[in-house]
């Protein structure tokens, strides 16, 4: 609400009930519908494999299964010890980190730093659903932000233009 400058009113009486009032910011500005953008179809296919960590269960599983149908192999965590003792015990490569940004623990910056350690040639993107980072490292120019909520096309870029830019010249 507050990323948004709006803010929510919240009256509360015991055995009667609460009310709620939502305020947001009046928009004057006529939006176009949008359209699902229209991209070929070879380049949303992968065979890579991919560290998917997401605490959010259910965002978690249409990821895996948006990833999985465009072909990638998909090793899923619920949380950045998870992911990490997953990427112990994975013996091939890990090709690209897709993590949330903010979860309860370990964050997805911490949990890059560790996996790197590990596994030197994984690429990064992260997810989030803030806005303006002001943590180091994620304004960085190299640094791929995917913004929640996403469509399976703007998932599916981001990782093949992550993952293109990291293969050699």
């Amino acid at each position: 609400m507050k990323q948004s400058g709006g803010y929510i009113w919240v009256d509360s009486e015991l055995r009667v009930g609460s009310t709620l009032k939502v305020f947001l910011p009046r928009v004057d500005e006529v939006f176009p519908p949008s359209r699902p953008s229209v991209v070929a179809p070879g380049i949303l296919q992968g065979s890579e494999t991919i560290l998917l960590v997401e605490d959010e269960e259910s965002l978690r599983t249409l990821t895996r299964t948006l990833l999985e149908q465009a072909g990638y192999t998909v090793l899923e965590a619920g949380d950045g010890g998870q992911a990490i003792e997953l990427a112990r015990q994975h013996r091939g490569s890990i090709h690209l980190l897709l993590t949330d940004v903010v979860m309860p623990g370990m964050n997805g910056h911490v949990v890059a730093e560790s996996l790197a350690r590990i596994h030197s040639e994984t690429t990064v993107v992260y997810m989030s659903g803030y806005t303006g980072f002001t943590q180091s490292g994620f304004n960085d120019s190299d640094t791929h932000l995917l913004q929640k909520p996403f469509t399976r096309d703007a998932l599916l870029l981001k990782l093949h233009e992550a993952l293109e830019l990291k293969e050699p010249s």
